[in-house]
């Protein structure tokens, strides 16, 4: 089980890791060297925080990309789920598919959860901002859906 100690903080090096994308593309974090990435975890594909979640980031695309920021959306989904959930909503930045939830784990975004009074074990909602040197910049567990690609962008003085 996910514990505190075991979340990613600033100055860590981000595990790397090779998911598949919607498209059906290898993606690694190492593609990505030398980049800011976002790496944002989401619980499920086509439920309404996800759906929200992933709209702002997608209308807010050209903005971070200016800023030099590149996004990743993680989830446990499996990849025809995150195939026809990407074609719905149009979004074109890689989605990859963690089934077995070992990217999550070692990001720490998958633990202990409690809702109506149910606890079980699942995806938190995180994001971890990995600068160009493989670095921890920002990591943000538990964060709500609505809103959070602004509060993001405001904490990385983006516009």
């Amino acid at each position: 089980m996910t514990t505190e100690n075991t979340r990613l903080a600033v100055g860590d090096t981000a595990p790397d890791f090779t998911l598949q994308d919607q498209d059906g593309r290898p993606v690694s974090l190492h593609d990505h060297a030398g980049k800011n990435v976002i790496v944002y975890f989401y619980p499920a594909a086509s439920t309404p925080g996800c759906t929200k979640q992933a709209c702002d980031f997608r209308d807010s695309l050209a903005s971070l990309k200016a800023a030099g920021y590149v996004v990743l959306g993680i989830s446990p989904d499996p990849i025809g789920k995150i195939i026809r959930f990407a074609q719905k909503e149009g979004l074109t930045f890689p989605l990859l598919s963690d089934e077995d939830h070992a990217v999550a784990e070692a990001y720490g975004a998958w633990g202990e959860k409690k809702n109506y009074g149910r606890t079980y074990e699942g995806l938190i909602r995180s994001t971890i901002v990995v600068d160009p040197a493989g670095k921890v910049s920002l990591a943000q567990y538990n964060v709500k859906a609505t809103g959070h690609v602004e509060r993001l962008r405001r904490a990385l003085g983006v516009d």
